[in-house]
């Protein structure tokens, strides 16, 4: 009962690091594709008082995807449908051209900075629009919910690996008369520690197992589906080979790692 109780404390242990990473790494991905979404819909609008070189201006600037010019009719035709052609096309002319300025990816502060800094260094560009609050406030929102994500996995981490380290140490001392009498025999360390390395690594493999079996559900149920749906992005939120690989190497590698350090402890005491 008391082995069956210290493989399980061991289990969940490790189960909670692959649950915690599993987590982080769905947050990320959701992160991303949201960033991917605000840049589809987030735009930039440049202002000229002549027609500009769409292709020059993109080669200037990397981030930059696409240019595309407004039409004029819709505004002016708003201001006043009584006007005369001919008054209409003189407005047209004297109106100035707007930019539509869409980006390869969601930028932070600084290079939105840096671009519309850069865009009104040209000649032909008078103003940059780029609505800064409202930039700003997502993307700070977006870091502030990835850094609170990141410092909750690092202190499940921290202590989990904690009590591995406390579960493998208590396995060590009830093999510790068989370890020292086979030590005194000539056995090597790897051989009296075999135990102990073997626990290691089942508990691993369980842990992994379950953290997957758990996953696989989580991936195929409907509501996990529609929750990404109503935030209108598409994220893969289980990875069936990478993440079972990722998984299964931290799992294997914590726990192993951990009975090397015990192991060596224990060298060093006798």
């Amino acid at each position: 009962m008391k082995s069956f109780k210290n493989h399980l404390s061991l289990v969940i242990a490790l189960l909670s690091i692959l649950f915690s990473l599993q987590i982080f790494t769905i947050v990320e991905r959701s992160i991303d594709a949201y960033k991917e979404n605000l840049a589809t819909n987030y735009a930039l609008v440049a202002v000229a008082q002549k027609r500009i070189d769409v292709k020059s201006l993109i080669r200037a600037n990397p981030l930059v995807e696409d240019v595309e010019q407004l039409s004029p009719d819709a505004v002016i035709k708003r201001l006043n449908g009584s006007m005369s052609k001919k008054n209409i096309e003189l407005l047209k002319l004297t109106l100035p051209k707007f930019y539509k300025l869409k980006l390869k990816h969601y930028p932070t502060p600084q290079e939105l900075e840096e671009l519309s800094a850069k865009l009104l260094r040209s000649q032909s560009i008078n103003k940059v629009e780029s609505f800064t609050k409202t930039h700003d406030t997502t993307y700070k929102l977006l870091l502030l919910f990835k850094t609170v994500v990141s410092v909750f996995a690092f202190t499940v981490l921290l202590v989990t690996v904690l009590l591995i380290f406390k579960e493998l140490r208590i396995w060590q001392f009830q093999h510790n008369e068989r370890m020292s009498i086979m030590g005194l025999f000539g056995a090597p360390v790897w051989l009296r520690s075999a135990v102990l390395f073997r626990l290691a690594i089942v508990d691993a493999i369980i842990a992994f197992l379950l953290a997957f079996a758990l996953f696989m559900y989580l991936s195929t149920t409907e509501w996990v589906h529609k929750q990404f749906e109503s935030i209108g992005i598409e994220v893969i939120f289980f990875d069936t080979l990478h993440d079972s690989l990722i998984m299964l190497g931290v799992a294997l590698a914590i726990s192993i790692l951990l009975a090397v350090f015990i192991v060596l402890g224990h060298k060093e005491e006798v």
